[in-house]
């Protein structure tokens, strides 16, 4: 489900950036992100968004980010380690839809650092950001 059509969407304030590469929705806590169909997310595509993140929420921002992908598109493992000089992300939840997304979480979670939570749904992912941060 996309986030937009999600019954949080209508209740958390967000700011919604459109890039060629994505959808990305800066919540108060949390960001999340809606990468396009056949798009390779890497490195270069990476720091464009980070630049709007910093812009956003300031560089000393600590935030948590949640994957919603909805669309099938290949990722630049190696983004988990690239995004430890921002010091920003404090931990991550991946929302899969098929097996094989599944299999390239796997993947990432072997190059990050920081907390990385599966997730079957994106209420789900939601839920556990907002449960640990013990807002409502």
């Amino acid at each position: 489900m996309k986030f937009e059509n999600s019954t949080y969407s209508n209740s958390l304030s967000y700011y919604k950036l459109e890039m060629p590469f994505g959808i990305f929705y800066f919540c108060e806590k949390f960001i999340i992100a809606e990468l396009h169909t056949g798009i390779h997310f890497d490195s270069c595509k990476l720091e464009l968004v980070f630049k709007e993140i910093i812009e956003f929420y300031g560089k000393d921002a600590k935030l948590d980010y949640i994957s919603n992908r909805v669309n099938s598109y290949s990722i630049d493992p190696h983004n988990w380690i690239k995004i430890e000089p921002y010091n920003i992300i404090k931990k991550s939840a991946i929302v899969f839809y098929n097996d094989m997304m599944y299999i390239n979480t796997s993947l990432e979670k072997m190059f990050s650092k920081v907390k990385i939570q599966t997730c079957l749904s994106l209420d789900e992912a939601i839920e556990w950001v907002l449960k640990l941060e013990g807002i409502k």
